[in-house]
């Protein structure tokens, strides 16, 4: 993309302000900007609108359970949880040899101790994790590639050098210096072993989770008994899952779920003997309703069409849950111009909060900032709360201001080349560590998509410089105290309409020359911190006499205090009237 000689010189000329970087001179906002000469910024990706949510998840409590009804959903998935545990073992010797026959034997093997169905889901969630674990395998691998390239890089160059913007200096003593070369030593021996079972096709799987396997040889940091934790490993290696099949009744034969609420379960063969109803089939005296969501599956189950359930215990509270989930064709819920026409929601992500301002589809701030806060610290599922509560706040907020758009930044970190990259600076890297980029944006898009509004996401390229630089300042007012953040959520949503950051509005386009000289709307570029609003010009300024005119001084303009002394042109002495009273 081509720039404007305009946009080099006014970048040039900005050097004496906050940050010293300026923003490329694209009216979309994209393009090459400069930090000085012969120093070029990356590309700005363009804007785009974030896709749709691919699926839906609703769950619901299974109240009014008998002890029977407990009694079987245990036997159920711990029968069913060792068949999963045997296929995945059985998947993972496959390793790259798997193919359609090896998966169809293994069905075979599974259907006598089951079902068909139950065999069919059971080989689906292997599969399905064998994938996942190698997906998982090659983010590894490109992670220790990066920190390994990082670490390389810093101990080619001489111990103190500095590092610029795009790339870190060197170590700053020789003993930081050997013991990163040791861990470079670490990271490739690390990586070989990686890369040689990634050739191999092998995976380490554990079934109920790496972490709970090893709260077992920390029971009193975790705060558990050994009952206790063995209840928790067990439940979470049952198997009570089971896929949706078009056309069969009611989206699903293994778990069916009937319009009323009732839910039954298809036995495996081995424990046929404790049905209560007929073909096999177990009803559990519990009902669910599904409150959220709930006309969605009434309206796919009475289509029959495909619903899969999952059941399981939350062993901290003794409560057993139904899960369903259905899938919804990704489809770009609005386009990009029709998203900006009612103006944009800028929203800046921190490590403890969302910091908001809304813009006018000219890209001016309307109104106050924004904040909302979270608090990541504690258990997964409190930092779960903690993020739909203040996604929840954020979206209501941004629809009673009418915007049908929300800028966000496309954030993605890395641990390990954050890791290497900034050293020890442990707090910075915890705070990057700390933002919860994934997890949000899924949240986000999904809960955006019940309230009719997008997710526009952008380039989070010097959104905090840049915003610091043309807006944290002239929007501080004596009551009111612009944050950096405040002002890169400004930057955000400007640059998901498709303006440039800078407040500063380019010449026409004839004009971007020396035939009329350099012209902008606020000051020439001779003049420093032009990007500031003007103050307001008073009277009491040195030439406000010959300016305005006038030769009065204070003592003879002053007003008197009394009525006896008042001039007679005001108004209130020539009135008749008052003068009778």
């Amino acid at each position: 993309m081509s720039v404007s000689l305009f946009s080099i010189m006014a970048c040039w000329a900005d050097e004496a302000t906050v940050s010293g970087v300026c923003e490329g001179g694209g009216a979309d906002g994209e393009g090459v900007g400069v930090t000085g000469p012969g120093k070029p910024l990356r590309r700005i990706d363009a804007p785009f609108v974030s896709l749709g949510p691919s699926g839906v998840t609703v769950r619901d409590r299974l109240k009014g359970l008998t002890p029977e009804d407990e009694r079987v959903l245990r036997l159920v998935g711990g029968h069913l949880g060792s068949l999963a545990s045997r296929d995945l073992k059985a998947r993972c010797a496959d390793g790259l040899d798997h193919s359609a026959t090896t998966w169809a034997a293994r069905k075979r093997d599974l259907t006598g101790a089951s079902s068909s169905r139950w065999a069919g889901s059971i080989t689906k969630a292997t599969h399905d994790q064998w994938a996942l674990s190698r997906r998982g395998q090659a983010a590894y691998l490109d992670s220790l590639d990066a920190g390994i390239r990082t670490v390389s890089h810093r101990l080619s160059l001489p111990i103190g050098e500095k590092g610029g913007r795009r790339q870190p200096g060197g170590y700053r003593s020789r003993h930081e210096w050997f013991v990163k070369a040791r861990r470079l030593y670490v990271l490739e021996e690390r990586r070989a072993a990686v890369a040689a079972d990634r050739d191999n096709g092998i995976v380490r799987v554990v079934r109920g989770g790496r972490k709970l396997l090893g709260t077992r040889h920390n029971l009193a940091a975790a705060n558990l008994t050994e009952a206790r934790w063995r209840e928790k490993w067990e439940s979470a290696r049952w198997f009570l899952a089971a896929d949706g099949e078009s056309g069969k009744r009611f989206g699903n034969e293994t778990i069916r779920v009937t319009p009323d609420g009732e839910v039954s379960i298809k036995l495996p063969a081995p424990l046929a003997g404790l049905a209560n109803a007929k073909h096999g089939r177990y009803v559990l005296a519990a009902k669910v309703t599904f409150p959220h969501q709930g006309q969605e599956w009434a309206d796919r189950i009475e289509a029959n069409r495909a619903v899969a359930y999952r059941i399981h215990l939350d062993v901290s509270r003794g409560r057993w849950y139904l899960d369903a989930s259905w899938t919804r064709p990704v489809v770009k819920t609005m386009p990009l111009s029709a998203a900006r026409a009612a103006g944009m929601a800028g929203v800046d992500t921190n490590a403890d909060h969302f910091a908001c301002w809304r813009l006018d589809v000219h890209g001016n701030p309307v109104g106050e900032p924004q904040r909302f806060p979270y608090d990541l610290t504690g258990t997964a599922t409190h930092r779960d709360t903690q993020i739909r509560h203040a996604i929840t706040q954020l979206l209501h907020w941004a629809k009673r201001c009418g915007v049908t758009a929300i800028g966000l930044e496309n954030l993605d970190f890395t641990a390990e080349t954050t890791r290497e990259k900034h050293g020890r600076r442990k707090r910075f890297r915890q705070l990057i560590s700390g933002i919860p980029t994934g997890r949000l944006r899924a949240r986000l898009v999904s809960i955006a998509a019940e309230l009719d509004l997008v997710i526009v996401a952008v380039d989070p390229a010097y959104t905090s410089r840049w915003g610091a630089q043309h807006w944290q300042e002239p929007l501080a007012t004596p009551t009111r105290t612009t944050t950096r953040h405040d002002a890169a959520s400004i930057a955000i949503g400007r640059r998901a309409l498709g303006l440039p950051i800078r407040r500063r509005t380019a010449p026409p386009h004839d004009d971007r020359s020396d035939r009329r000289g350099h012209r902008t709307v606020q000051a020439p570029s001779g003049i420093r911190r032009r990007e500031e609003t003007r103050h307001p010009a008073t009277d009491r300024a040195h030439d406000a006499r010959s300016r305005t005119g006038t030769t009065r001084t204070r003592a003879t303009s002053r007003a008197s205090n009394t009525v006896r002394d008042a001039r007679s042109d005001q108004p209130w002495v020539q009135d008749p009237l008052l003068l009778t009273e």
